[in-house]
C-alpha cells in the first residue's frame, strides 16, 4: 500500500493529473457520473468514476512541484494506473501566446535543481509517451499548438530562463521523467495562464479551459487495452 496516497475506492488504470485539488474536483463533477472521492489524505483529492462513455478515470490531485508529482505518480503507478494526462498550467512567452490558449507538451526540458534527481541535466529534454500524445492531439484537433515547456522548480520564469521553451511550468518533466522510469504512458495539455503582456487568466475562465483540456484527455485516455 501507497504510503502517501491512502485510496478509499479502487483507482482507474486511466488518470488525469492536475496540480490543484479544486481543480480536481471541477474535472471530476464534469467528467464523471457519480465520482467517488479515492483519496483525501494530505490534501491530495483524487476521484475516481466512470466517463459518459463507460470508461473508468481516476482524477488526481498532485499538489505544487515537480518532486510532489513525481511521488503522487509513483503510488498511482503502485495502484494499477497504466496511462496518465497532465493537465496543468504554465506561463507563456512570446508575443503571440494568448491566456486561455492549450498547449498540446511535445518535450519537457530540465532546469537546475530537482530535474537532477530524476537524472537530467540541464537543457536535456524528455519526451512524452508518442501514441498517447498523439491521440491526445487528435482530440484537441485544432484547439492546441505543439510547444516545448521548460519545467522549474519556481515560477514565475523569464524567457531567458526558459532556454528558448516557449513556456515554464513546475511539473511536466518529473512527470514525462517518473511515467518512463515506472513504464507508464504520460502526456501532457496546459492551460496558459499567464502571458506576457496579458492580465492573469481569472479564475472562471480557467476552470472552463481546464475542463476542455480534462474532457480531450479523457477521451484520449480512452482504450480499451488499458479499461478498468
Amino acid at each position: 500500500m501507497p504510503i502517501r496516497l491512502r485510496p478509499t475506492a479502487p483507482m482507474a488504470p486511466n488518470a488525469i493529473l492536475v496540480g490543484d485539488p479544486g481543480r480536481a474536483l471541477l474535472l471530476a463533477q464534469e467528467l464523471l457520473e457519480k465520482p467517488k472521492m479515492s483519496n483525501h489524505a494530505r490534501g491530495l483529492w483524487g476521484y475516481t468514476g466512470r466517463t459518459p462513455a463507460g470508461d473508468g478515470l481516476t482524477i488526481q490531485a498532485t499538489g505544487i512541484g515537480g518532486p510532489s508529482a513525481a511521488i503522487v505518480l509513483t503510488d498511482l503507478a503502485e495502484l494499477g494506473a497504466r496511462q496518465v494526462v497532465r493537465v496543468g498550467t504554465c506561463t507563456a512567452f512570446g508575443a503571440e501566446a494568448q491566456p486561455g490558449e492549450l498547449l498540446l507538451i511535445e518535450a519537457a526540458r530540465a532546469t537546475a535543481g530537482s530535474a537532477a534527481s530524476f537524472g537530467f541535466a540541464a537543457d536535456d529534454t524528455v519526451s512524452p509517451d508518442k501514441p498517447l500524445s498523439e491521440r491526445l492531439g487528435v482530440e484537441l484537433e485544432t484547439e492546441a499548438r505543439e510547444a516545448i515547456v521548460a519545467s522549474h522548480d519556481t515560477l514565475p520564469v523569464d524567457a531567458a530562463r526558459a532556454g528558448g521553451a516557449a513556456a515554464a511550468d513546475m511539473q511536466t518533466l518529473a512527470v514525462f521523467a517518473r511515467a518512463k522510469a515506472l513504464e507508464i504512458a504520460a502526456a501532457a495539455i496546459l492551460v496558459v495562464a499567464e502571458a506576457e503582456g496579458h492580465e492573469l487568466l481569472d479564475d472562471e475562465q480557467l476552470g472552463l479551459t481546464a475542463v476542455r483540456a480534462g474532457k480531450a484527455a479523457a477521451r484520449a485516455l480512452s482504450n480499451p487495452q488499458v479499461e478498468g
